[in-house]
């Protein structure tokens, strides 16, 4: 029986990484792309492909679709993992940074995607999994171009449900909650740089506290990386997928507490719980 392929991007730390040993151990044939492949060492050693990816290059996603349809014959699951997290009150975001984060976070996902779906179609099978966030439901202070990227992973994701389902394709969102990555220390370094200065500098500093919290070793307030990779190898291996996985520290209340409250009650919530003041 032929195994499956999947591509995992952002392959070389933190979420990517678990997701590509889950879907191994899962019986994938696994690529795990990122820009840095000599981060990727320990992929490799334990038998995962690894691919130079750049989401922002037209020249590098062609290539690393055509070397493993090349290789493989296939591609059967997609994730869409690649991104980081641009934070800064929006009145002192660049707006190159801004577009950096759309690029990276929003157009890198929908023209790999683009570039996997002919083969998908091909085969009448494929999943396609979009690594959101928590913050593609509901918006913390500080980050609105992150969550304006997030919140267009959903939206575009939905729409794509829609579109591939008669071509036997799945479509799946992951939301994860907090995780245990170097994401926050590395969104929390972006924020004070940003806004340490000036009228949000109050907010800024709590808020980086905040991120900073979920990538500190052992904390409580965050979910190993793993949960997360369980998760997509759960949907890439069900029969019927779900449409939406909400894993990981605060996604499940916190995403069904912003539905049930008043926006205002909810506001006043996030802010309490950032530790960000009123």
């Amino acid at each position: 029986m032929t195994k499956k392929v999947a591509l995992v991007t952002g392959a070389s730390s933190g979420i990517g990484e678990a997701t590509a040993r889950q879907l191994q151990q899962a019986g994938f044939i696994v690529y795990g792309a990122a820009r840095r492949t000599d981060r990727m060492s320990g992929l490799a050693a334990s038998g995962v492909r690894t691919l130079a990816l750049d989401v922002t290059s037209e020249t590098s996603v062609g290539n690393a679709v055509t070397e493993i349809i090349a290789a493989e014959g296939r591609i059967d699951v997609l994730v869409n993992n690649a991104g980081y997290g641009s934070y800064g009150a929006l009145e002192d975001v660049p707006l190159e940074e801004a577009r950096a984060q759309i690029e990276v976070n929003v157009f890198g996902l929908a023209r790999l995607t683009q570039l996997v779906l002919p083969q998908m179609r091909a085969q009448r099978s494929g999943t396609i999994v979009n690594i959101s966030s928590m913050g593609g439901r509901f918006a913390t202070p500080m980050g609105a171009w992150y969550h304006a990227s997030k919140y267009a992973v959903e939206g575009l994701s939905d729409a794509l449900r829609l579109e591939l389902k008669r071509f036997g394709i799945d479509v799946v969102l992951i939301e994860p909650g907090s995780i245990r990555t170097e994401w926050g220390a590395i969104a929390a370094d972006k924020l004070r740089t940003t806004s340490s200065h000036g009228p949000y500098a109050e907010q800024a500093d709590a808020m980086a506290k905040s991120l900073e919290r979920s990538s500190q070793p052992g904390t409580r307030m965050a979910s190993p990386a793993t949960v997360i990779g369980k998760a997509v190898a759960k949907a890439a291996t069900a029969r019927r997928p779900r449409t939406r996985y909400r894993v990981g520290f605060g996604a499940r209340p916190l995403i069904l507490l912003s539905r049930l409250l008043p926006d205002r009650a909810f506001d006043a919530l996030v802010k309490r719980s950032s530790g960000v003041p009123a």
